[in-house]
């Protein structure tokens, strides 16, 4: 009677050993745009839900299996962050694949959708493709990854040249937040079938370069990455068809890249821009550009920001600086925060006027 007893005991215990969470469904948008959120944590003490789309955190309710759960009101069709909070500790939605790309923020994605599909929503159009390339840089001495996105129709084996963009993440983002964030590619997808943007790549780099000095992300681009995407893709090499933009610190760089080599790209575009850098000090302190040339070399500089975004008055000042500077530019002022909604709002805006002219 022995064994039976030992293989009885030992199922068990590696039946307890190896015992899976519930698999739970969250989150739960339903029709009227409300959201159930659930978490699995019987031993916790307290969960909470924090979200874009909230003023303030919630508290979970805890059934009797251990599953934390809240249903937030009806909010608006958007793509949203959230992220729970476990007896203090900050976590993503293990129940939702959609993850937020980015280095120091752990938080999930949800998106609501509209009752007309929305500029970023998957759509029933052509669809250009998004592909992870490897390039050497030698201004960091290392194997970096850069996403490029192709337009519908790209042909690799053709004739036809294309206009690029180099699109710039936000400080502790990644080369994939535009993307899985963003929806870039699927906002240049809706606009070009509708006709309102150009067929055009864009280049999605990797822009941290720690522990290297924040400015060698700007050699980076013109050593490295521009080089290669000239070398590998079917572009055009002249300024006129090279846009340059960026969110964030992101935004930062793509000032401090743009306009300290405007004979390279003849389109600027800076959201929200974080300027409190080195680089932007070194480029910018006492600036006494010749407008006339920048003028001249740049169809289109334009900054960005929203009314609650911390950055605005910061931004504010350095529209004043450029237009001090007589550096034309147009701004783009919209309500909102720092957040990746508004993000969405430039990037479409400024789209649809790249490589117009």
């Amino acid at each position: 009677m022995r064994y039976p007893i030992i293989c009885a005991l030992l199922f068990v215990s590696l039946n307890s050993f190896g015992q899976r969470p519930p698999r739970l469904s969250s989150p739960d948008v339903r029709a009227d745009k409300s959201i159930t959120f659930r978490y699995y944590a019987p031993e916790a003490d307290s969960v909470t839900l924090s979200g874009e789309f909230m003023d303030a955190p919630l508290l979970l309710t805890k059934d009797s299996s251990g599953i934390w759960s809240i249903t937030v009101p009806p909010v608006k069709p958007d793509i949203y962050p959230y992220s729970f909070r476990v007896d203090g500790v900050l976590t993503a939605d293990p129940n939702n694949t959609h993850i937020f790309a980015n280095e120091r923020f752990k938080r999930s994605i949800v998106d609501i959708p509209g009752e007309n599909p929305l500029i970023h929503s998957l759509k029933d159009v052509p669809h250009g493709k998004i592909t992870y390339e490897l390039y050497n840089s030698s201004t960091l001495d290392t194997t970096r990854t850069v996403l490029v996105y192709t337009p519908p129709g790209y042909d690799p084996t053709g004739s036809q040249k294309y206009p690029v963009l180099y699109l710039i993440h936000g400080g502790s983002d990644t080369e994939e937040t535009w993307t899985k964030v963003g929806n870039a590619n699927l906002i240049a997808d809706n606009l070009i079938e509708a006709g309102k943007a150009k067929h055009m790549l864009i280049v999605m780099p990797y822009a941290n370069v720690r522990p290297h000095p924040r400015k060698a992300f700007t050699d980076d681009m013109i050593n490295d990455i521009i080089p290669f995407i000239e070398s590998n893709y079917l572009v055009y090499t002249d300024s006129d068809n090279r846009a340059i933009a960026g969110f964030s610190v992101g935004g930062g760089q793509t000032l401090n890249i743009g306009l300290m080599n405007t004979d390279k790209f003849a389109y600027i575009a800076s959201y929200a821009p974080y300027t409190s850098t080195e680089e932007f000090r070194e480029n910018f302190t006492d600036w006494k550009p010749d407008a006339d040339v920048i003028n001249r070399q740049v169809k289109l500089f334009t900054i960005s920001v929203g009314e609650e975004d911390f950055l605005y008055e910061s931004v504010l000042e350095n529209i004043a600086m450029f237009e001090e500077a007589d550096v034309k530019l147009e701004s783009y002022i919209v309500p909102g925060g720092h957040t990746w909604m508004n993000c969405k709002k430039y990037l479409a805006t400024t789209l649809k006027q790249f490589f117009q002219d």
